[in-house]
């Protein structure tokens, strides 16, 4: 998407907005004891109180209102009556639409205690997504993004999840820019330009490449091989300031 004009930009801050408040408070309450599908209810709440709908459920039918994946699971989880067990590394995407705008984010929260290896992980996957967002400026090549947050984990000896890409967003929840690796992509030529609006989302791992699907669902993915796994993600337009990140809480 490349914004049309300042009231898109107004009505995408107050998407991004409302689902960065409910990914907090979701994060927030986490606790041992607390099913998925509890928690899925928090965030679907919040969004409905604030004239939000889940772009899961709008878009694709998705079983549930967020994307809750815990350890083993990559990305997709559907909530459900699986429980939080203290040291789960438990991943939350929360996409909703408002006014026809769409956002998008997500973080992965550790359920203490969690050993320091994961706690590290954690750390590192919030800083792979902010070395991205470093590279957003118009002009820039799309590559950019993806050669950046490559040698972070190169230097960092993290793997990158490489079939799971940041996406354009926005009059939907995926749409142009497709498919933008945070990942070294040789073949990618695009350049960003002034209020283009996607996604960065790297997942970082401890050693998987890859993500694939169960057998228990048609949505549920899981790391190849296993290994602890988390993403983070925003939602920004590109200014000639850098990124205008519209998927904060304050």
């Amino acid at each position: 998407m490349t914004l049309r004009d300042e009231g898109d930009l107004e009505k995408l801050k107050d998407i991004g907005r409302i689902c960065a408040r409910a990914l907090k408070l979701m994060g927030e309450s986490l606790e041992p004891g607390i099913t998925t599908a509890e928690l899925d209810d928090i965030g679907r709440r919040y969004l409905e109180a604030h004239g939000a709908q889940s772009a899961p459920e709008l878009c694709y039918r998705f079983p549930g209102a967020t994307c809750i994946s815990v350890n083993e699971e990559v990305a997709h989880g559907i909530p459900g009556a699986r429980v939080i067990q203290a040291g789960d590394l438990v991943n939350i995407d929360v996409s909703a639409e408002k006014a026809g705008l769409f956002a998008d984010t997500g973080a992965s929260f550790p359920v203490p205690p969690v050993r320091p290896d994961i706690e590290r992980l954690v750390r590192d996957g919030r800083r792979a997504l902010f070395v991205g967002l470093k590279t957003v400026k118009p002009g820039q090549s799309l590559a950019a993004i993806g050669n950046a947050i490559g040698e972070f984990a190169r230097k960092n000896r993290y793997t990158l999840i490489t079939n799971l890409a940041s996406h354009g967003v926005g009059y939907s929840l995926h749409e142009e820019p497709g498919e933008i690796a945070t990942w070294p992509d040789p073949s990618e030529r695009r350049v960003m330009k002034d209020g283009m609006v996607f996604t960065i989302e790297p997942f970082l791992s401890t050693g998987a490449h890859w993500a694939e699907s169960g057998e228990e669902d048609d949505w549920t993915l899981y790391s190849e091989p296993r290994a602890p796994t988390v993403q983070f993600e925003h939602t920004l337009v590109v200014t000639r300031n850098g990124p205008l990140i519209v998927t904060l809480p304050d």
